[in-house]
């Protein structure tokens, strides 16, 4: 029974004709196969019988009038009866609150911006785009030792401008 999957509310399902046919037949063919659960089965089985040996109390006529009186005079809860088993939250929450708003007043103010002397990140951004197609090329070009042997433009490149 440790190792079986079948707990004491689905045997007890078995045996009150709750239980479904598809779950009948895999608790049936479970059982064939675990004398556990066939020993639990039976110990339900006996233990029914013992009850159903027992007489059935029937309850007075009046008790079902008696009953709903019992609960109409009971008192009726306040919309507020919530809060009143929670006090210690309340006050754990206040409290959170309060030191949440005297740390926001404590920190210190943010420090006034400096501007560097190296050119911003958006700077060197634009210049590497301006260059791409270079950048591109680079691998070529360092390694094209024929380059060497070209002469050297004098005039500058207008379409570059």
């Amino acid at each position: 029974m440790m190792g079986c999957k079948y707990t004491a509310d689905s045997i007890l399902a078995y045996l009150d004709g709750r239980a479904s046919a598809a779950e009948r037949r895999e608790l049936e063919a479970h059982l064939h196969h675990c004398a556990d659960c066939r020993a639990r089965v039976e110990e339900f089985r006996r233990l029914w019988s013992v009850l159903d040996e027992l007489p059935a109390i029937e309850p007075s006529p009046a008790f079902d009038a008696r009953l709903r009186e019992r609960i109409a005079a009971a008192p009726q809860p306040s919309p507020w009866s919530w809060l009143a088993p929670a006090p210690r939250v309340l006050a754990a929450f206040a409290a959170m609150l309060l030191v949440a708003v005297w740390l926001s007043w404590q920190s210190p103010a943010p420090a006034p911006e400096t501007r560097s002397l190296e050119p911003g990140r958006s700077e060197l951004e634009f210049t590497m785009i301006r260059d791409l197609q270079v950048l591109e090329d680079y691998d070529v070009l360092a390694n094209f030792e024929a380059l060497e042997a070209l002469p050297v433009a004098t005039e500058p490149d207008e379409r570059r401008m």
